[in-house]
């Protein structure tokens, strides 16, 4: 700490005083695990060919090992080899990536979906794997293995690689899996590429992996659940920690009973601020944080833990294995194998205002992108300084083809444009909560800690001015004044937003010591934001739904699952409850009173209701 910082008094204070620029550490944790029955999760080389040893009696010829792009095959091979030749097991290992297309004949088959020149955008693969795979190779190692499969006892061939599961004539199969955070840092310290494919760019890498490679190894992953024999994290290649398959589905089923928080993630950015440092003591090194992944699937893990062991599953494991007893029924039946609410950070304290920006419209993101719905946001504010705003619609007066026209001036010449001018903006204070739907101008002052609250996809954002700011990298940061353009609903200006975006907390229910708040229910999204304020405590029943909860205000709570679980949360903490967990009852175990926010899907969707607005 520097001597002239000035420390705030309290973790759990909101507003913040404008003078303070370092913040106690509060009781948010960072790696939050699910306990399951000890002894079930084993680590190391020597427990993993255990299992080899074991079977090889029984039957074991053929043994195949999958696992999800980004999964260091070198190390992980090398240590199952050496481990079986201190053994005596002779095994015969067979790379999978030697069935690989070529990067130009997997490049033509997805040029479609690629986006050309757009250094952000592509289109949802719809499809599985095989694309990456010559349809002859893998045939002929199909043969191969069905051959093997016939070899006397106590001959051994290992077929290993991303994908290597199409090779279903086989005698057991085991998933490496790793969480798609770590893929991205392993690309930056150039330990992980795409499938195929080699580049040096990260916005490259990670469109192919997100409109790519992501969703067809994703649908892998769901065929191939109920035949997985070991489950092993792949994080730690030097000794993972592995479950039995068995073990590993009933701890998924247990998951989708209870209540249960997934594993955030954090990253700086060029306007980050420096609440979430401090107050989730996370790297002093780093520059800021701009962003926590607090609850958004595609890239969040689950840990569970056993005895003093612990092992993390990507969540798309979670949805696969039981979406309905996560969503509901009815919603299930609307999203499939989708957790369809985001909960994320967005740190400006002590930071810089966001990119000015808008979201797709419904018909504009199925149609450019292959996305079923869009990203319907509001920005709930947890913390924040003196004269914080939010900027949100246009000032009465915009005209906006003249707005268009500057925008675009000032990105060819680089030249700052005075967004104020342009963009109307409201004061924000803690537990405010502004409605963002798609089509609407909008983005976060400097001085906020914005709780995220929206609909899953998250990377559609079309920035239309961002202060001429550079990445972290030096690179400007790139904008999309046509996309987003194309997206402006133009005639949401200054009156219109305090009649229609401003929530106004709507008393529903209460009881001794407990009110219960509608914040929003508005015909733009599928999704209903309650909060409960409690001084004791408040019981929940889901009735059907899956709720996406965080602690806003007080200091700690026990939440007791009516099938017997028990947990707790801390504030600024994210949680989902399952729709199976039935009944929950939250109980305040701090100094302060609580307030929590409750979202969940509406129940009428996808029957008297559309997901996105029709009129849209």
């Amino acid at each position: 700490m520097k001597g002239n910082d000035i420390m705030a008094a309290s973790p759990f204070q909101a507003p913040l005083p404008k003078e303070h620029d370092v913040y106690p550490k509060g009781l948010y944790e960072v790696l939050p695990a699910f306990s399951i029955e000890a002894e079930k999760i084993e680590k190391g080389y020597d427990k993993l060919t255990e299992h080899i040893v074991s079977n090889i009696n029984n039957g074991l010829r053929v043994l195949v090992i999958d696992g999800f792009p980004g999964v260091n095959w070198n190390n992980l091979i090398t240590g199952v080899r050496n481990k079986l030749i201190e053994k005596k097991i002779d095994a015969e290992i067979i790379r999978f990536e030697k069935c690989l297309r070529t990067a130009d004949e997997i490049n033509k088959d997805l040029e479609p979906f690629l986006g050309g020149d757009d250094r952000i955008f592509g289109t949802h693969y719809p499809f599985g794997p095989e694309v990456f795979f010559d349809t002859k190779k893998a045939a002929d190692l199909r043969i191969e293995s069905a051959i093997k499969r016939g070899d006397k006892s106590g001959k051994l061939t290992i077929i290993a690689g991303t994908g290597a599961s199409l090779i279903e004539l086989r005698d057991e199969l085991w998933y490496v899996d790793i969480p798609k955070d770590t893929v991205q840092d392993m690309f930056r310290d150039g330990k992980a590429n795409n499938t195929g494919y080699t580049t040096n760019d990260f916005e490259e890498f990670y469109k192919r992996s997100y409109f790519i490679e992501w969703p067809a190894f994703n649908r892998q992953k769901k065929r191939i659940l109920n035949d997985i024999s070991l489950f092993i994290d792949g994080q730690n290649d030097d000794n993972p920690a592995f479950i039995g398959g068995g073990e590993f589905r009933n701890a998924l089923n247990e998951l989708s009973r209870s209540p249960f928080r997934v594993r955030p993630w954090f990253f700086p950015g060029p306007w980050g601020g420096q609440y979430m440092k401090w107050h989730m003591n996370l790297d002093k090194e780093k520059p800021n944080y701009a962003w926590s992944f607090e609850l958004i699937v595609p890239e969040n893990g689950v840990i569970f833990q056993s005895g003093g062991e612990f092992l993390e599953c990507s969540f798309d494991f979670v949805m696969f294995a039981n979406n309905k007893n996560i969503l509901g029924e009815q919603a299930a039946s609307q999203f499939k194998y989708e957790w369809p609410i985001r909960f994320d950070y967005l740190d400006t304290i002590d930071g810089g205002s966001l990119s000015t920006q808008v979201h797709p419209r419904p018909d504009y993101i199925k149609k450019e992108f292959g996305e079923t719905y869009t990203q319907d946001e509001t920005y709930y504010i947890v913390n924040s300084k003196p004269d914080s705003r939010v900027y949100i619609g246009l000032q009465e007066d915009c005209n906006v083809d003249e707005f268009k026209k500057v925008l675009l001036k000032s990105a060819e010449e680089e030249k700052e444009v005075n967004i104020e001018k342009y963009v109307n903006s409201e004061p924000s204070k803690p537990h405010d909560l502004f409605c963002v739907p798609n089509g609407t101008v909008h983005c976060s002052g400097a001085g906020n800690l914005v709780l995220e609250i929206s609909a899953t996809p998250y990377i559609f954002t079309f920035k239309i001015y961002d202060y001429l700011r550079r990445d972290l990298e030096g690179k400007l940061r790139p904008i999309n004044i046509e996309r987003g353009f194309a997206n402006i609903r133009g005639e949401r200006k200054s009156k219109w937003v305090k009649e229609n975006l401003l929530a106004k907390p709507k008393l529903v229910d209460s009881g001794s010591d407990w009110k219960l708040f509608e914040l929003y229910d508005k015909p733009f999204t599928f999704y209903k934001i309650l909060r409960v304020e409690f001084e004791t405590s408040y019981t929940l029943n889901t009735n059907g739904k899956g709720y996406a909860i965080n602690l806003v205000e007080g200091e700690t709570i026990d939440i007791v699952s009516a099938k017997g679980r028990k947990t707790s949360l801390a504030y600024i903490e994210t949680m989902l409850i399952p729709s199976a967990a039935e009944q929950v009852t939250f109980i305040n175990t701090g100094k302060k009173s609580c307030k929590l926010v409750l979202v969940h899907v509406k129940p009428e969707v996808g029957i008297s209701l559309p997901v996105n607005d029709p009129n849209d």
